[in-house]
């Protein structure tokens, strides 16, 4: 598989019997259905194993939208998060994952009083 994002080589994570895809340049993140979910619900991993990223990077990477699921080709469509819709993702039209930039998943998984605050306004 390559990353939607930058075309370089994706290299296995796992974590029990989840395994994500990072991509070994941009470092952004490849979740199938129902990882990403699961994941959320597990706060420590974001520090741990998943989400080591630069974040600076992934602001890079974010700019880039046009891109197509690594699994079907179809274009992915953005998303926000409903509780901090200052997160944008992709995600495949076709239900086959999501992509998260370098830093997302931990942004997404860490919840701050700030993030609140955007919500709220």
């Amino acid at each position: 598989m390559k990353c939607p994002k930058c075309n370089s080589d994706v290299e296995t994570v796992a974590f029990d019997e989840v395994k994500i895809e990072q991509c070994t340049n941009c470092e952004g993140l490849w979740f199938q259905t129902g990882e990403l979910e699961y994941l959320r619900q597990e706060t420590w991993m974001a520090d741990y194993i998943l989400d080591d990223g630069d974040p600076k990077v992934g602001k890079k990477f974010n700019r880039i939208v046009a891109i197509h699921c690594p699994e079907c080709g179809e274009d992915m469509k953005q998303e926000f998060d409903k509780e901090q819709p200052h997160i944008v993702y992709e995600t495949c039209p076709n239900g086959h994952g999501t992509f998260l930039d370098a830093g997302e998943f931990t942004d997404l998984v860490h919840k701050t009083f700030w993030d609140r605050f955007k919500r709220a306004r």
